[in-house]
């Protein structure tokens, strides 16, 4: 038997990565739905599954696990230009 204990960090990684695959994977589902009543319960996973990954992320990132900078305020504003104006 393997007694290997698992830090935070690795627990809530590997949680967070099991997060984003599950949305990966609803959102495919739900798009591909020929039911409405499948597509909608689809849809309701889908969104419990990203308010799982929030909340993952955020724990993450208030325990330093995710560091996130500060964006550079002129790349945000050229984003904010380029997908207002609806170029990419």
């Amino acid at each position: 038997m393997n007694n290997t204990a698992y830090s935070d960090k690795e627990i809530l990684g590997d949680a967070l990565a099991t997060a984003k695959f599950s949305t990966d994977n609803y959102n495919t589902f739900s798009n591909e739905c020929a039911h409405e009543n499948v597509r909608s319960t689809m849809m309701n996973i889908l969104n419990d599954e990203h308010s799982i990954q929030n909340d993952v992320f955020h724990m993450m990132s208030s325990k330093g696990y995710y560091p996130t900078p500060p964006a550079d305020e002129s790349k945000v504003s050229e984003a904010k230009q380029r997908y207002q104006s609806g170029v990419k």
